[in-house]
């Protein structure tokens, strides 16, 4: 059996998948949880697996949790745990930019679709807004935009007089009141922003890809992109998943 964890800003995701690759469990923590020392009452069911877990791989972007995951995993099942840089990446993915300087989620998110066909941008509507970059099996580097979330959210708090709303999609540009025109700021701004960096990446690579969506706010922009594309928002953990075979 296999303990697969991501760690992002905002949630944690951590499964069990049994000898087959098949998920067992899967708990979702609100990441800021995981900060006290005194968790292990959140993970504490790991225990039951203890003598069959061979691996357990983790990505994280938040190294003070993934330290206090890491370390009270390893008191309950006494199996040490490996962040995924630990691992000999060069047996599954060339990496044509600077490892130490890319999130280790990014990472798994190119691993989960690399082949020897294809060509990938996988757009994570994250805390940040990240696209990255794959030829075939390499990954290439990708870009970093702020968050959709994190900019609402930045903007409720910063401007008194707007109201905190829920983002939809919107078929008009010009809004009527405070809440449909952040609605269509934000809605018609990310669209051109995603098409504008999808044009620049394809122009720079001359190159064709397919779209990989992932995180909270892939359902609101997929059909604003003309492309060929797909919703994975477990990107992360079945790339994970398939380090488990070295």
């Amino acid at each position: 059996m296999y303990i697969i964890g991501d760690i992002g800003n905002t949630e944690t995701k951590i499964c069990v998948f049994n000898s087959k690759k098949k998920l067992v469990i899967r708990k979702l923590y609100n990441t800021n949880s995981l900060r006290s020392h005194n968790i292990k009452n959140k993970l504490i069911f790991l225990k039951k697996f203890k003598t069959k877990i061979k691996k357990t791989i983790f990505s994280s972007v938040v190294p003070k949790v993934y330290k206090n995951i890491k370390k009270t995993i390893e008191k309950i099942i006494d199996l040490r745990v490996k962040e995924l840089k630990q691992y000999n990446l060069k047996k599954i993915i060339k990496i044509k930019a600077d490892l130490k300087q890319v999130g280790s989620d990014r990472i798994a998110n190119a691993i989960s679709v690399i082949d020897d066909k294809k060509d990938y941008i996988i757009l994570d509507f994250g805390t940040a807004t990240t696209f990255d970059v794959i030829l075939k099996n390499s990954y290439r580097g990708g870009i970093i935009a702020p968050g959709v979330k994190l900019s609402l959210n930045t903007l409720f708090e910063k401007a008194s007089l707007i109201p905190n709303i829920k983002l939809t999609k919107v078929s008009k540009v010009i809004g009527k009141n405070t809440k449909s025109a952040v609605r269509a700021g934000f809605y018609w701004g990310y669209k051109g922003l995603i098409k504008n960096i999808i044009y620049k990446i394809e122009k720079e690579s001359k190159r064709s890809f397919t779209l990989i969506l992932t995180g909270g706010l892939s359902h609101l922009f997929k059909d604003t992109i003309k492309k060929k594309s797909k919703i994975d928002k477990d990107l992360t953990i079945k790339g994970l998943l398939k380090l488990t075979t070295i």
